[in-house]
């Protein structure tokens, strides 16, 4: 959040001194998952001291003072993610050395290195500019590089990014006082790498307040909607869960095992997720909540014991044998251990029932931080050390740019899970959708560089086979083969795609050797210096390094005879022979008069930055279509000038994530006669031909609106349509919406958000 310089008054004095004593009383109290010595608190006060010292002038957008920010951010290292008193010290310093005078020379002196090192882990980049040619050569990402920067920090000191969770969790929580525009593009950067960070690093709680937050953003409408609808139930729920429960506590205390129940609402981000997934509506879901059941017991008897709380469940609640899901015999590749059934309960409902030992429940909430405690105990203690091993790889390849990082990185960040084994039985876990050319890379890097066939439960599949649970592979290699660019398609993992790109840039390397040599000898000749001139040549021909330039070189699709016609040598260096402009006759010139710029017939009026839209040469986004009334935001393309987005457009996410410098704000600047395309998917009962001539009566006629088309697919009594109408707004579609759920046989009809 940005800072304003307002000193802090006396009252403001005591309210952070309060939040810095619930910081350290936490600590020092029964729920605290660490132990602080004399050494540690002596720590925590020095750097919450400094903190104040440094801060003292800034407040945050808000306007309370901007320390509260790292001693929240502080309290949720220590009680939502349980790290210890070094944590902690660098959450509180974690924006000194980015925003005030202090260096991280002083923060290592007073501090130490450890604390040096997390803290410059946890400051941005400075100097990251967004350069774009004329051709839109695309060259740095500050976005993308600070994340460079950030994750890079995980095979060292996972505590960086830890750290860098509760900043943004806290900035998610209080980003009400941030401009639109920029609370979207925030959104968009956690929901595109932090919220599937949290997940991968086992920070459940984290990862789903994360969605929830964003969607709030995002998704405004449907998000106010479900939390409206949820608190309306909410003690239906209450009294539904009491008599779910009833039945299986006399059975539990039977075994004399000490255990636990809760019950929770599904998040509104998941709940609004299984909406659009199973195309139904918020009434038709029947697990809205989940059950758990908490058990402690010794770390040898935890799965016995939950397998026995699952017997006891199932003879009470009848189960759905398909939605048996267990990670308590297979954990998941990043430490989470639960066992998921969903049974049918009181009045058919479906509710979904979660069991494991207060162990795995730490675990499921605290993630990584957990792990360390019970490192002991667990064979799942090297669990993040083989995911991490997978990272590091994408980490070290320093070819890559910041956007291809990124793009690799995200694809190991990965929810659902498929499970195959190597030849010897060996279990490997990869994301689902991963491919088997995936499988060859994630066993060994010269396995999948000279991969030549794969074979699946002994039959041979092509490289690009999707991977299925229980798979067993066999690779078979050749010493000559070598990846090719069209490998890229069959792979999914950041590690496989990385490794690909730096055998075809070796290749390159290794082919642009001659191209190297010929500019080496081009450059001798004219009496010029290599290293300066080179990077001139490449920036002309608009080409991202000299790998590149080289190869266009030896590939003879650049001629170097061709320089002296571009350019001349000045004080050693080449540089650029102007253009000769055409002769322009005078009487041409006084023709030539600035014009006022006039709306494009039909296209709706904007503003863009603040400023009419007129002079701007834009237009509406086909992937999403937005309306007279959506959120919407601008985006700078390469070619094509400004396009429309929604605020919630599929796309809207990557774009915002990794072009941010791009984005820009954007608003509906009054009522327009323009009409805008508007795509609907309705779902219901089929009752033969009735069921089109009804919509289409009830659109063309009752809310006299244009269809552009009409597409419908009719399957043993379901149907499903698609229409894409002419509207005036927002309103006008929304209106358009609840009409036609109230028809006879209408089961659905939600907007289409491609």
């Amino acid at each position: 959040m940005q800072k304003v310089v307002i000193a802090v008054s006396d009252e403001e004095k005591v309210l952070i001194h309060k939040d810095y004593e619930q910081l350290v009383n936490f600590l020092e109290g029964p729920k605290s998952k660490i132990s602080i010595d004399d050494t540690d608190r002596e720590q925590i006060r020095m750097a919450y001291e400094l903190a104040v010292d440094a801060h003292s002038k800034q407040r945050r957008k808000s306007g309370e003072p901007y320390v509260m920010h790292p001693i929240a951010v502080a309290q949720i290292c220590a009680e939502e993610i349980g790290l210890g008193a070094t944590a902690i010290v660098c959450a509180l310093l974690h924006d000194v050395v980015e925003d005030t005078d202090v260096t991280l020379k002083e923060v290592i002196d007073q501090f130490g290195p450890r604390a040096g090192k997390i803290v410059d882990g946890l400051t941005k980049l400075d100097g990251l500019y967004n350069k774009i040619d004329e051709q839109d050569t695309y060259i740095a990402s500050p976005q993308a590089e600070n994340f460079k920067k950030v994750l890079s920090t995980l095979v060292e000191d996972v505590r960086v990014v830890l750290i860098k969770m509760a900043d943004r969790l806290h900035n998610m929580r209080t980003l009400g006082s941030m401009p639109r525009h920029k609370q979207l593009k925030i959104a968009a950067e956690t929901s595109y790498i932090y919220s599937p960070l949290a997940h991968r690093l086992g920070l459940y709680k984290i990862k789903t307040e994360f969605e929830d937050l964003c969607m709030k953003i995002t998704h405004t409408e449907a998000y106010q909607d479900i939390e409206a609808k949820l608190k309306a139930t909410d003690q239906e729920r209450i009294t539904y869960v009491k008599n779910f429960i009833a039945p299986l506590q006399d059975s539990l205390k039977e075994t004399g095992i000490d255990y636990r129940i809760t019950g929770r609402s599904k998040s509104i981000y998941s709940i609004w997720n299984k909406i659009k997934t199973k195309k139904v509506a918020f009434e038709e879901i029947y697990d809205l909540f989940a059950i758990r059941i908490i058990v402690d017991v010794p770390k040898k008897k935890e799965k016995q014991v939950c397998w026995q709380v699952y017997s006891i469940v199932t003879d009470v609640h009848t189960p759905i044998p398909e939605r048996l899901k267990d990670w308590v015999t297979t954990p998941k590749s990043n430490g989470y251990e639960s066992l998921h059934t969903t049974v049918i309960g009181p009045g058919g409902r479906y509710v979904e029932v979660q069991i494991r030992s207060e162990r795995m429940d730490e675990i499921a909430e605290c993630g990584y931080a957990a792990h360390w405690k019970y490192k002991g105990v667990s064979n799942q203690q090297n669990v993040y050390s083989i995911w991490l091993d997978s990272v590091r790889e994408i980490l070290d390849n320093e070819d890559s740019d910041a956007i291809e990082f990124l793009n690799d990185f995200k694809t190991n960040l990965f929810k659902e899970e498929v499970y195959v084994y190597t030849p010897k039985g060996d279990l490997k876990i990869l994301p689902k959708g991963a491919t088997a050319l995936d499988f060859a890379f994630s066993i060994h890097t010269d396995i999948g560089y000279h991969c030549t066939a794969i074979k699946v439960n002994n039959k041979l599949v092509p490289m690009g086979y999707k991977l299925q649970n229980g798979d067993q592979l066999h690779i078979t290699t050749n010493k000559n083969q070598k990846p090719t660019e069209n490998w890229l398609k069959m792979v999914v993992t950041g590690r496989a795609r990385s490794k690909i790109r730096s055998a075809m840039r070796e290749e390159k390397r290794r082919q642009g050797i001659t191209g190297k040599e010929a500019i080496e000898r081009k450059f001798q000749h004219l009496k010029i210096d290599f290293e300066e001139n080179v990077e001139i040549l490449a920036k002309y021909y608009r080409l991202k390094s000299r790998i590149d330039l080289y190869f266009e070189i030896a590939k003879e699709r650049i001629s170097l005879s061709d320089l002296k016609n571009i350019f001349t040598v000045e004080g050693g260096k080449l540089v650029r022979i102007p253009e000769e402009e055409p002769a322009v006759e005078p009487q041409t010139i006084q023709e030539v008069k600035p014009r006022k710029k006039k709306n494009i017939k039909g296209r709706p009026q904007l503003l863009i930055a603040g400023e009419p839209g007129d002079s701007y040469n834009y237009s509406l986004a086909t992937c999403c279509n937005p309306v007279l009334g959506d959120g919407i935001f601008a985006y700078l393309t390469a070619t094509a000038g400004l396009k429309i987005h929604r605020t919630s457009c599929p796309n809207a996410t990557h774009m915002m994530a990794n072009y941010g410098y791009r984005i820009m704000k954007a608003e509906w600047a009054s009522t327009t006669n323009t009409s805008f395309i508007a795509n609907l998917l309705i779902t219901g009962v089929d009752d033969g031909p009735g069921v089109i001539e009804r919509l289409s009566n009830n659109i063309s006629t009752k809310l006299g609106l244009n269809i552009r088309s009409f597409y419908i697919d009719g399957n043993e009594g379901y149907f499903e349509g698609r229409v894409s109408l002419l509207v005036a707004n927002k309103d006008q579609l929304n209106l358009a919406i609840i009409n036609l759920k109230k028809l006879d046989g209408i089961s659905n009809v939600v907007r289409l958000e491609d």
